[in-house]
């Protein structure tokens, strides 16, 4: 059995105990007592009893891991589970034709007038003020074509509930 194993031996349960209840997970303490054992086996020169206490220098290196780690964690900031889903995906542009015309078709519905002013209130996000000013036409105006086109809308167009069953 060589020095190093000695050593080993004659301190690795209570540098386990002593990681342990620095860092209060097992599995965390393995890892710190682990890597003392490589500190230790870089620095053998310094493991006589000749050059102070060998458990002593042994413990500080445990302290000094788990302190250095606690650092490393606070310094990082916190890490959050990431939602499902794929981000990278990108809407194909066959939907974007498909959604158009069905708003198209949608709009056909209303008259001229009102289908302007919902285009330019709901598509083109405008006030009913900004609305107003591009049609020319009163604030008033614009209030109520919106009023009666959604109205028309509403009448016109089947329930979402009988649309899933379709």
């Amino acid at each position: 059995m060589s020095a190093f194993e000695v050593i080993v031996n004659a301190h690795g349960a209570a540098l386990l105990a002593y990681a342990s209840k620095l860092t209060g997970d097992h599995h965390r303490a393995e890892d710190v007592v682990q890597e003392t054992w490589v500190r230790a086996w870089r620095h053998q020169d310094r493991l006589t009893e000749d050059r102070g206490s060998v458990r002593g220098w042994l413990m500080r290196v445990v302290h000094n891991i788990v302190v250095d780690q606690y650092r490393s964690r606070r310094a990082r900031p916190t890490e959050v589970e990431m939602p499902d889903g794929d981000f990278t995906a990108v809407p194909e542009p066959a939907d974007d034709v498909v959604n158009r015309m069905v708003v198209d078709s949608v709009l056909d519905v209303l008259s001229s007038p009102h289908r302007d002013t919902v285009v330019e209130v709901y598509f083109a996000d405008r006030t009913a003020a900004g609305a107003a000013e591009v049609l020319r036409v009163p604030v008033g105006t614009v209030k109520s074509r919106v009023h009666k086109a959604l109205r028309t809308l509403r009448e016109a167009l089947p329930e979402p509930a009988a649309l899933e069953a379709a």
